[in-house]
């Protein structure tokens, strides 16, 4: 068996989905009386079977149910309270609850749940109390409690909750009690607590403000429309940072001193060159109050008449490293197995409460010889039309096959060059300007031919395209005009031969 296996069968024996209920007897070792069964502290990894479906009540509290199987709590649809604290729930799937649709009070303190996914409360539109005290929530994301209408009492204290995205309370219309203390929130928008319409105490103590210009907005709704919604212990809420304001209550900071430092970005170079199969990392340094935080894009090229658009990028974009992905920390952009569809563009932002900065960054993909000539040949016989740089179908076209073009273009510019240049050699070669008679003369074999002159060799072609030079006789060996008084005759000279040809190799 593998080494993972025995964990599997353990996560499986945890989850095995209860019987349907057969009879409304009590489960085993719980106690049931009327419409209420306690099941609590009985060392439980699952919710027991044969719970009756009238219970309104159920204690499941001081447990080690670590998941709730999806469907596992159908039976019990007349549920008012569910008591689930204390236990080692790790999760909740969305539509965990679905048939709890008179549920009115659910009670998670004291779990290990680290996230909350959308949906998980679908289903629970008419509770009132939430507790989720006590996990390790880090985060609230958008429309989390979208699905609670009706809830008045959300106890999110003693998390570690670092960021409450502007949407993440959406829906709480009836939310009278918001608890946030003992998380690690350094910073809150207005736009998150802006649903919260009939909302009567807040609880924010203990955790680590950062007084800066984005809690500006707190501090004057605190001394104004919030002051009742604080108790005397509720109002310290008190400065972490900047260390000018430690300790400091927010409520006796004047608002000159609530400030942000804009973010500058340096990228150093500012355009590099990577071979293909190359990894790269591309640091981007950004300074400012609060710490910026640091977001790498690559631009996409706009087509004719289309706006600019950004896309992340690919192979390991930052995550950084893989793809838009944000980052407080090293601004690392991360690029493995270059290929040309990583060329182009690049933006590191760089954002905070003060404002935003960007710097671009070009990235030149370089093509070698070797794989160009590595590339498989073109099928057709002649080359095919290529789109002139300026036409607007080339700059339709995308940065890599624009680059693969304009290196074809200059491979075949090179190579013109050089057959021209091999032209002009041979022509060079073959080109003999006639000079005075005798000179230049050619000799056969010993002398028994007699000499010849350029003007006797004919250029021509063996069988197998061989040059070759051929005397012809017949054409006068100088070209002398007759001596005055001589008879008229063949041309002087050296006595011609009978008319013959001979192959001459040069």
């Amino acid at each position: 068996m593998a080494s993972g296996a025995p964990a599997l069968l353990l996560l499986s024996l945890l989850c095995l989905p209860s019987l349907p209920p057969g009879s409304t007897s009590c489960p085993a070792a719980c106690r049931c009386y009327s419409t209420t069964v306690e099941c609590g502290a009985l060392g439980l990894h699952v919710v027991p079977p044969g719970i009756p479906p009238g219970t309104q009540t159920l204690f499941l509290q001081d447990n080690s149910i670590s998941c709730l199987e999806l469907g596992i709590l159908a039976p019990l649809a007349a549920l008012h309270s569910l008591y689930l604290h204390n236990n080692s729930l790790r999760t909740l799937e969305p539509g965990t609850f679905h048939a709890q649709s008179r549920l009115l009070e659910l009670a998670l303190t004291g779990n290990q749940l680290r996230g909350l996914r959308l949906g998980a409360f679908a289903g629970l539109a008419q509770l009132r109390i939430l507790y989720l005290a006590g996990n390790q929530l880090m985060q609230l994301l958008d429309f989390t409690f979208l699905h609670l209408p009706r809830l008045q009492e959300l106890h999110l204290q003693e998390n570690s909750i670092k960021l409450l995205e502007d949407q993440a309370l959406a829906g709480l219309s009836s939310l009278a009690l918001l608890d946030l203390s003992r998380n690690q929130l350094g910073t809150i928008s207005h736009e998150t607590l802006q649903p919260l319409a009939s909302l009567q105490v807040l609880r924010l103590t203990e955790n680590p403000w950062r007084c800066d210009c984005a809690l500006h907005w707190l501090g004057d709704w605190l001394k104004e429309a919030g002051q009742r919604l604080l108790s005397s212990r509720d109002r310290k809420i008190v400065c972490a940072e900047p260390p000018r304001l430690a300790l400091q209550s927010l409520l006796d900071v004047s608002g000159s001193s609530l400030i942000c430092i804009p973010p500058s970005v340096h990228v150093e170079p500012l355009e590099v060159t990577a071979n293909l199969g190359e990894n790269l990392r591309v640091a981007c340094q950004a300074s400012g109050y609060p710490q910026p935080l640091v977001t790498w894009r690559k631009v996409a090229q706009p087509r004719e008449g289309q706006p600019r658009a950004q896309a992340p990028p690919e192979g390991g974009v930052p995550g950084p490293g893989g793809h838009g992905a944000s980052d407080t920390g090293s601004g690392m952009l991360f690029l493995t197995n270059i290929t040309l569809a990583h060329a182009g563009k690049y933006e590191c932002e760089a954002s905070n409460a003060g404002g935003a900065a960007r710097v671009p960054f070009q990235l030149l993909v370089n093509v070698s010889q070797q794989q160009l000539q590595g590339a498989p040949p073109p099928v057709a016989v002649g080359p095919a039309p290529l789109p002139e740089a300026s036409s607007m179908a080339f700059r339709a076209l995308g940065l890599a096959t624009q680059t693969v073009i304009a290196a074809a273009i200059a491979l075949l510019a090179l190579t013109a060059m050089l057959l021209a240049t091999l032209i002009c050699r041979r022509r060079r070669r073959r080109k003999k300007a006639p000079g005075p008679p005798g000179e230049g003369a050619l000799f056969v074999n010993d002398y028994s031919d007699g000499p010849c002159t350029s003007a006797q060799l004919e250029e021509l072609r063996g069988e197998r395209g061989h040059e070759m030079f051929v005397i012809d006789r017949s054409k006068p060996l100088f070209a002398e005009a007759p001596a005055q008084g001589a008879a008229p005759g063949p041309a002087q000279g050296f006595p011609l031969q009978p008319p013959s040809a001979y192959e001459i190799h040069c």
